[in-house]
């Protein structure tokens, strides 16, 4: 598993003996299609990274209506996450397998001294919240400026980039959910879509012409 954790970080220039303190310290944990890798209101003592598989993270309100927010993939890391553990509150979001996934857990005990040790994993949790604020300013974008089509075409092409596939193995029930709006109208607009032959829609399956 070292040689995985290794494989999928070197490209942040982590250190050896962050490594080995990474891979002594953690723990490998799988998650099946569905399952909650954090629950809302958790407050976690494991902060986790993708190995492989994907994550999807999403907003959740006082109400409990959630929105999409992004996708971890491998090498990747929840800046929103950490932010919990260092603070020791609870997650205002739910982070859940999209796809079966690995995850290394890491204690958040040791978070505050490897930021403090190693510059590489300084620079690795930056990046994470650089990129993390880039993509929640689109979204906020999408919400204020934009109209319902043009978010569900920015998370239909999300979720196509993140995945790799240009089939999008959804119902239209569950788009509606992420996107915070009613089956009824993601229904209309799919038909639209289909119609102008910018997608093709199949049973509980969604094809990206």
């Amino acid at each position: 598993m070292k040689d995985r954790l290794t494989f999928l970080l070197e490209k942040h220039g982590f250190e050896d003996r962050l490594l080995d303190e990474m891979t002594m310290t953690g723990r490998l944990k799988k998650y099946q299609t569905g399952d909650h890798v954090i629950h809302a209101q958790q407050s976690d003592k494991e902060m986790p990274v993708v190995l492989n598989g994907l994550l999807k993270v999403m907003s959740i309100d006082r109400d409990g209506s959630e929105l999409f927010l992004y996708y971890l993939q491998p090498g990747e890391m929840c800046p929103m996450s950490l932010a919990c553990c260092l603070r020791g509150e609870g997650a205002a979001f739910n982070v859940t397998a999209e796809e079966p996934s690995e995850v290394w857990l890491v204690p958040t005990k040791s978070l505050d001294g490897w930021m403090a040790r190693y510059p590489s994993f300084r620079r690795y949790v930056m990046s994470s919240y650089q990129l993390r604020f880039q993509e929640l300013m689109t979204t906020i974008d999408s919400l204020v400026f934009h109209d319902l089509r043009e978010r569900l075409m920015k998370y239909l092409l999300d979720t196509k980039q993140a995945t790799g596939s240009y089939v999008i193995n959804k119902t239209h029930q569950e788009i509606a959910a992420e996107l915070n709006s009613s089956r009824v109208v993601i229904s209309r607009l799919l038909k639209q879509l289909e119609t102008e032959q910018v997608v093709e829609q199949h049973r509980n399956r969604i094809e990206i012409l």
